[in-house]
């Protein structure tokens, strides 16, 4: 399926999340400024509509989208019969999102989905149907993976292949993982500049699914893009050791102020208590991957401190340096990357395998550069660079328009979603 031709067309299904939007916060050249998009009627509609338009209307680098609406009650069988483009970008309420995807498939498209693409176990044998019949009918299936294009974890990986700084991965125990991915997220925040208001369904594990299986899908990806890259993986691989999930409490205000509904609807009650929402939006588990004693942990809180925002912590320990990604208060909330000696290496050893490594990435990205902060070694990295979650979504993007183009994904992809998304449903299981 190698792609020529005029510019490739979208298509928008269910957009109920702003993920949908964000894949159109800037233009493609490959892409054609007219996009086609199913949904039902109603706010999430209205409010993806609005943020595309937000991007067509601002004074920097505005986008020239036009949108050609069908709302409807069989706005699916309407998108399946129009065959109106050649890719389906699905970012929305999940109770339906592996449905979705299985017909998209079927229909002939291909398919640019947002993360959790199974939200419990019994989804995922219709995922890896969904898998078998891109193939069969020459369609690709891929998922949004924004965080392989953040700069330290970028570099965090590069690091980890410099043996005489990293040494070998440590073999790491279920206490003392070899490598570590933790985040914490917030309900309440800015999105393109503006309060997001959430859905009343994204409170609703039914609807959006719980914590263990939505951003860890990001921290397993990374996992296996950092450990085994280019290297295809197997859901044999993967053995969860323990699991667990835990609740975010959310007062009927807070639920206001990031909804707009004044109370909480019917479906939502089975969760309160004492007039509060529990929600299970968080969830850890330690797993083994291979050799590698591997842990995940996603925390969802209300809202971030002054300054905050969305943070990610992560942990590669080498048998020479440990690799650090830290993004707290002292970090002013921007990740930074540390690298820190092991004990057995002596700081002269230690500082010219580190000046070495740090000399080696400038071809590929330049003006890195390591500095002394206390005992502790960061990476200074050029502001260019950090690019941000919103924008990483056109780097995701672009990177499925070049498989598209090629008519492939690489190989290792697809065996690695299937093993991500199953050892994301170990965990789920465990944790009950």
């Amino acid at each position: 399926m190698t792609v020529h031709g005029p510019p490739f067309r979208l298509v928008t299904l269910a957009p109920g999340h702003f993920h949908a939007a964000l894949v159109q916060k800037f233009m493609h050249p490959d892409i054609s400024p007219v996009v086609h998009v199913y949904a039902p009627d109603g706010p999430e509609l209205e409010d993806y509509l609005r943020r595309v338009e937000s991007f067509n209307r601002r004074a920097d680098d505005p986008t020239c989208w036009d949108l050609r609406v069908y709302s409807g009650p069989d706005f699916l069988e309407r998108m399946l019969a129009d065959r109106a483009g050649d890719i389906v970008v699905i970012s929305g309420n999940n109770a339906r999102k592996t449905e979705y995807i299985v017909r998209s498939i079927e229909g002939g498209f291909n398919v640019l989905a947002d993360k959790p693409m199974a939200r419990t176990p019994e989804d995922l044998p219709r995922l890896e149907d969904a898998f078998r019949m891109a193939k069969a009918n020459g369609v690709l299936l891929y998922d949004i993976m924004t965080e392989r294009h953040e700069m330290t974890t970028i570099l965090q990986r590069e690091l980890s292949r410099r043996a005489d700084l990293f040494g070998r991965l440590e073999p790491g125990t279920p206490d003392e993982p070899s490598i570590t991915k933790e985040s914490v997220h917030y309900l309440s925040k800015m999105v393109s500049g503006a309060p997001l208001v959430r859905p009343q369904w994204f409170f609703d594990v039914e609807q959006q699914g719980e914590g263990i299986v939505d951003v860890t899908t990001h921290l397993v990806d990374l996992i296996q893009w950092a450990l085994f890259p280019g290297e295809r993986l197997d859901p044999a691989d993967a053995k969860v050791l323990s699991a667990r999930r835990w609740t975010t409490p959310v007062t009927r205000e807070q639920f206001t102020r990031v909804t707009g509904a004044a109370t909480f609807p019917d479906y939502l009650h089975r969760g309160v208590q004492d007039g509060v929402l529990n929600v299970y939006a968080n969830g850890a588990f330690t797993y083994l991957l291979r050799h590698v004693h591997a842990r995940v942990s996603v925390a969802w809180d209300y809202e971030a401190p002054p300054g905050g925002g969305d943070t990610h912590f992560s942990t590669m320990r080498g048998t020479r340096a440990h690799l650090v990604i830290r993004q707290g208060r002292e970090q002013q909330f921007k990740p930074v990357l540390y690298v820190e000696r092991a004990t057995s290496v002596s700081p002269t050893e230690h500082e010219g395998a580190l000046e070495a490594a740090v000399t080696s990435l400038q071809d590929r990205y330049p003006g890195v550069a390591a500095r002394r902060e206390g005992r502790h070694t960061a990476l200074s990295v050029p502001g260019h660079y950090a690019i941000g979650h919103e924008a990483q979504f056109a780097a995701v993007t672009a990177d499925y328009l070049r498989y598209f183009r090629d008519g492939a994904l690489p190989d290792w992809e697809v065996p690695g979603m299937l093993t991500r998304y199953a050892t994301i449903m170990q965990a789920f299981e465990r944790s009950h």
